[in-house]
């Protein structure tokens, strides 16, 4: 590259988000849909800031098919090279790329990944005979060993008594004192004796640290003030080599959600939730789109597991 385009390059990369986007080029080729993913911005500002680095000679594309890949050239110039190193240290943004580069990269791989994310929604439309989710449910407990299980939030305790039937113990934490009363009852009037029910906040959860083998939160950190918080209390409560299963709503644009159903926060994308499992201790994160409704506003669940480490 001759002195005249390295200095057209260099002013090019002065504007930080084609900094953040050559960083990214320089590790992967992406399409610009998966660039869109990764750094949330609209179709035209990251097709307008590829192009000003191709002009600029520091990104080449590919046409495989009906997608268009792009990556950084190969090799860089070095003064090009440092530049990228001192932006690298200095943004806070690369490190949640990083993240969602490779969620979004495990999609293209796993093509079975994909094929469920398709279907997802699907199941149920179509009637078939003794096929639903609740013998599904019902089915795939039956595999899980019997274990502790804290279930966050557990409203009215459905889910919770739901688990006791394979469970060794659940303990159902929910911050409405209405609704763990209730769940007592009905634990009771139909002889489970292995849920306890507390009442508490799932942020600081009245469970002892590494007390459960398995930590859930279905459909309840979006009503949650710090979903972080409430993350963090899950590592503390679960037992090395214990995990976390988090089920939650995909972000939404559904302002009315928070009137109508008293919700915090409208969904977390997938590098959401993969940060707040990954921040507060857990390893072995995977996430995933696993429903999608066909009626407006469209909702879809996204699933969310990951481990302790084990002590030593």
């Amino acid at each position: 590259m001759s002195n005249g385009n390295l200095l057209k390059a260099v002013k090019i990369l002065s504007e930080p988000t084609r900094m953040r986007m050559l960083l990214l080029l320089a590790e992967e080729e992406v399409t610009v849909a998966e660039m869109q993913e990764v750094m949330g911005m609209g179709q035209s500002r990251i097709s307008m800031n590829l192009g000003r680095m191709k002009g600029g000679g520091l990104v080449r594309s590919r046409r495989v098919g009906r997608n268009i890949y792009y990556a950084a050239v190969d090799p860089l110039p070095e003064l090009i090279v440092a530049l990228l190193e001192e932006g690298r240290g200095q943004m806070v943004e690369v490190g949640r790329d990083v993240v969602a580069l490779e969620l979004a990269l495990r999609k293209r791989r796993d093509r079975a990944t994909e094929y469920f994310n398709k279907l997802a929604g699907k199941f149920g439309r179509t009637h078939i005979p003794g096929r639903s989710w609740r013998g599904l449910a019902h089915a795939l407990l039956r595999l899980l060993p019997p274990m502790v299980v804290a279930d966050l939030g557990a409203g009215e305790g459905t889910l919770s008594l739901l688990l006791a039937k394979r469970a060794e113990k659940v303990i159902a934490v929910d911050r409405s004192e209405q609704m763990v009363e209730y769940g007592r009852r009905v634990a009771e009037e139909n002889g489970v004796a292995n849920i306890e029910y507390r009442h508490g906040d799932i942020e600081s959860a009245p469970i002892g640290d590494g007390e459960v083998d398995l930590v859930l939160f279905s459909q309840v950190l979006h009503h949650t003030p710090s979903p972080v918080r409430a993350v963090r209390e899950a590592f503390r409560i679960v037992r090395p080599g214990g995990r976390v299963m988090v089920l939650d709503l995909a972000a939404h644009t559904y302002e009315q959600a928070r009137e109508l159903y008293a919700h915090a926060w409208l969904g977390f994308s997938e590098v959401d939730l993969h940060e707040f499992l990954r921040k507060a201790g857990f390893v072995d994160i995977e996430v995933s789109v696993v429903a999608a409704e066909s009626q407006e506003p469209y909702f879809r669940t996204i699933l969310a597991t990951g481990s302790k480490p084990g002590e030593g």
